[in-house]
């Protein structure tokens, strides 16, 4: 059945809607109040430059009918994490924002955490979010000196200077005093709901009384905190009489291209807001709805979102939220200021995602040239070790030309200096995953190298009887990216001023920055790696001891076993020396 007589077999019933490319592919996922209409209008009449794309591209669709609108958009964000489809806007997961976390602890404790959807469930009260990360450690880092907060991860055995200098009750060595800790964490809740009255009343009287005891070193650190609390909430003020919750989303299009603005309101403060810009696919409606529903499944909801009211019947299936819209007042006001901010930024960047998707386009259009196919998904490796040791090979991963970090791996492998051992062992490692959990296959590998790296692709592929398009990048004599070559060995000149060698040349870099990092963890855990580690029974106290006797690791590595003893409980001392005697023969 071709595309038009399947249109006409569709539904007035709301659903969803996927598009195919010719090789079955999902392209585009979207949602519909009646899917008859919203799917036949991507065939008739004129479209923007995205949607016209969109449409080109479209061989075959799907679709499925859902009870209610509610139903769609649940059904919506499941298809696209599902297909991840080259159309959509997709927030991605680690987009979630920063929020200020008042554990849930006998001792007050402050920190800067991120929300990811498998972790929301935490112990403690979340400030947030905070789209400048920036801004929510200043105001963590602001609270750790207004109030005495336990700042260490682990308690110590002894205090350190923060008790000293009066900003931590000495949690370590002392025993919390509950009602003086529920007290201040009490007064961190009021400060950050935006009550800092009473902290800027004391610290003015404890400025003061500095002053006049001519104490002007701390009567100047007073002053200093007065100031930050100040810059820090007269940025974030809004004309709200109550101390409201809530956020607000606004959206504007022009010549093709959609940007979107929500402001963050906690107690009625402007924590900030957060954009999105680029090319408008379907109706704006769609796009909008669907991206803010990506956006509560990530982050924790409000009690309500006020949208324009063309956005309402688009939102009926954001649960725990009340979506509402106003028409006048404070509210009104913030949903202009959101349309304001959203029609700026497409007025200063629109240009920049025309450009963009030129660029994107331009690659695409040179990888289908030479590969004689849709390269949608790149896999690039890279090894790297110091003499031999610490070997790792890293893995990158572009979809649609994007880097995609979630996908990026890691491998460490056998020691040694032979690059292309170490080089098929990680692409063994990482095709025989693939195969065996039918994880998703690239559409192209790329290799750090020529000749030899081919084969060793080639030889790798073939045992595991897997058809995947491979080609190595080669460098000159100077390290720096010069041609492809393909599976066959065939040269593959590319133009040094063409988009695709750019895109190439920052993979390369993107890949080698990734294994390296990882070697350079290695290594620097290696320096401090002794060979006292890994002894069952040594502990750090008996380690101390050892140390304080024998002075060096050196000297204790010549003792023998009864001298041990004499520092160590027999059983521990027997396995440290039988440690030390194994590596020496090593």
């Amino acid at each position: 059945m071709n595309i038009k007589d399947k249109l006409l077999t569709l539904p007035t019933k709301p659903g969803c809607y996927l598009m195919k490319d010719k090789d079955g592919k999902v392209i585009y996922v979207g949602k519909a109040i009646v899917l008859k209409n919203r799917v036949n209008s991507y065939f008739r009449g004129a479209h923007d430059y995205k949607t016209t794309k969109l449409v080109s591209n479209i061989v075959d669709f799907d679709y499925i009918v859902t009870s209610s609108e509610k139903e769609a958009l649940i059904l919506e964000y499941n298809l696209i994490k599902k297909y991840d489809p080259y159309f959509n806007i997709v927030f991605k997961d680690d987009k979630s924002y920063p929020y200020i976390l008042v554990r849930d602890s006998v001792e007050p404790r402050v920190e800067v955490i991120r929300l990811k959807k498998t972790s929301r469930k935490v112990k403690g009260r979340l400030f947030g979010p905070y789209p400048d990360v920036g801004a929510a450690r200043n105001t963590v880092d602001l609270i750790n000196k207004l109030y005495p907060t336990r700042k260490c991860d682990s308690l110590g055995k002894d205090i350190c200077l923060y008790y000293h200098i009066k900003e931590c009750l000495g949690y370590c060595k002392f025993e919390a005093d509950k009602k003086e800790c529920e007290s201040v964490k009490k007064d961190i809740i009021s400060f950050l709901s935006g009550d800092n009255s009473a902290v800027l009343r004391d610290l003015k009287e404890k400025m003061d009384e500095c002053t006049e005891s001519l104490n002007f070193e701390r009567s100047a650190y007073y002053r200093d905190l007065i100031n930050d609390i100040k810059v820090s909430t007269a940025k974030q003020s809004v004309e709200i009489r109550k101390k409201e919750s809530f956020d607000v989303f606004n959206y504007d299009v022009l010549d093709g291209c959609i940007s979107l603005t929500g402001l963050f309101i906690r107690n009625g403060i402007l924590l900030g807001s957060d954009k999105m810009t680029d090319y408008l696919v379907g109706d704006s409606e769609n796009m909008v709805s669907s991206y803010i529903y990506q956006y509560y499944q990530i982050n924790p909801k409000p009690k309500t979102v006020y949208v324009p009211k063309e956005l309402l019947p688009y939102l009926e299936g954001l649960e725990e939220i009340e979506v509402s819209t106003v028409s006048k007042g404070n509210k009104y006001q913030l949903l202009k200021k959101a349309k304001e901010n959203s029609h700026e930024t497409l007025r200063q960047n629109k240009d920049i995602v025309v450009s963009k998707n030129a660029y994107y386009d331009s690659v695409n259009e040179e990888l289908r040239r030479i590969f004689n196919k849709d390269i949608k998904r790149i896999e690039l490796f890279d090894n790297s070790h110091t003499g031999g040791t610490n070997t790792v090979a890293g893995m990158v991963v572009y979809k649609n030309l994007k880097p995609s970090k979630k996908d990026y791996r890691l491998f460490k492998l056998e020691e040694g200096f032979d690059d292309l051992k170490s080089m098929r062992e990680a692409m063994y490692r990482r095709y025989f995953r693939v195969l065996k959990d039918d994880l998703e296959r690239p559409d192209l590998i790329i290799v750090d190298g020529g000749h030899n790296q081919i084969q060793v692709a080639k030889e790798v592929l073939e045992s595991l009887d897997m058809a995947i398009s491979f080609c190595g990048l080669v460098k000159d004599d100077t390290h720096n990216t010069s041609f492809l070559m393909d599976s066959d060995f065939n040269h593959i000149e590319i133009d040094p001023s063409s988009n695709l060698f750019y895109f190439l040349a920052n993979a390369q870099d993107e890949v080698h920055r990734f294994a390296i990092t990882y070697h350079k963890k290695l290594r620097k855990k290696a320096v401090y790696k002794s060979k006292l580690d890994g002894v069952e029974g040594l502990g750090p106290k008996l380690r101390v001891k050892l140390l304080k006797k024998y002075k060096t690791v050196s000297a204790i590595c010549q003792c023998s076993e009864e001298e041990l003893a004499t520092v160590l409980p027999s059983k521990v001392a027997s396995r440290l020396y039988n440690k030390l005697r194994e590596e020496e023969n090593a």
